[in-house]
């Protein structure tokens, strides 16, 4: 068996194509959409993806602005930055890049985010308002690996799915949007403290592993015809690899997505696609806020 590749550079630029039509309409009715980012340090993976979303942003013929502040800058001067963009009328969603340096609080900086603005999904407002199946930006890594899942017809209902980590940016997210009304899946979120992690592995009808360990899943670990999303982005020696050794892998499972090309693209796609529906319902409201 050789798996059918999930493509995820083809599923985003359907979801870009959609939102650009979308940022097209909204500036013919007098509607400005704008992403804003926030780097604080120089670290080159960060600055490698905040590039690629504003990129993406122009590109959608969105407003891009970016906030960059050095290693040095303070809790309160990132709060500032923050606070500025929650005021400005041209940013329709904002995302801060995550890890901040030592010693400043990534989580009280993401609460000082207007939560109309959450491009990132990420906010306790939109993180609980997801807990409730009710309206909300949702993280776009999960999200994006939900439209995969649809694009690709995979069949959900009654699925065991298995997710190998527990992060609140793509594990307990996902968790919920699994095994939400609709979805249907059985889901079983495992961590480094599961016990006999090899069977819940082996079990799963649809895999994910988001993990940030390099080939930590083989194809000897996953059952026949699985399908397997693979989050990890790891770079080595040997260049960009996944938590799952595709080699291997792509000989035993019925769908995969590679590294890279598979749930990256699709997270930049589906930010694009928040900010789109945040400027939206602002325009909506007449006003931001929650």
């Amino acid at each position: 068996m050789t798996a059918r590749i999930i493509d995820g550079k083809q599923v985003a630029a359907e979801v870009r194509a959609e939102v650009a039509r979308e940022v097209k309409a909204l500036a013919e009715d007098g509607t400005t959409v704008g992403l804003a980012t926030v780097l604080v340090g120089a670290d080159p993976g960060s600055r490698v993806y905040v590039a690629s979303k504003h990129r993406a942003a122009v590109a959608a013929g969105m407003l891009s602005v970016d906030r960059h502040l050095p290693e040095t800058a303070t809790q309160q001067e990132v709060e500032s930055v923050i606070r500025e963009l929650n005021a400005d009328p041209g940013v329709s969603g904002m995302i801060l890049q995550l890890p901040l340096p030592d010693g400043l609080d990534g989580d009280a900086a993401v609460e000082i985010i207007d939560p109309a603005k959450d491009a990132d999904g990420l906010h306790p407002f939109s993180l609980g308002r997801l807990l409730l199946s009710r309206p909300a930006p949702v993280a776009a890594t999960p999200q994006g690996i939900m439209r995969l899942l649809d694009h690709y017809d995979i069949e959900t209902p009654g699925k065991k799915a298995v997710i190998v980590g527990r992060s609140f940016l793509v594990g307990r997210p996902l968790a919920m949007l699994l095994g939400a009304k609709g979805v249907d899946a059985t889901v079983v979120m495992t961590h480094s403290r599961t016990v006999d992690l090899a069977a819940e592995i082996a079990s799963a009808d649809i895999l994910v592993v988001a993990i940030g360990r390099p080939g930590f899943v083989d194809g000897t670990m996953i059952k026949p015809g699985a399908t397997v999303i693979d989050v990890g982005i790891n770079r080595t020696d040997d260049g960009i690899v996944g938590d799952v050794d595709f080699e291997s892998a792509v000989e035993v499972a019925g769908a995969i997505t590679p590294v890279p090309g598979g749930v990256g693209p699709m997270t930049v796609a589906c930010l694009l696609a928040n900010t789109v529906r945040l400027a939206t319902q602002t325009d909506r409201q007449g006003r931001s806020g929650h």
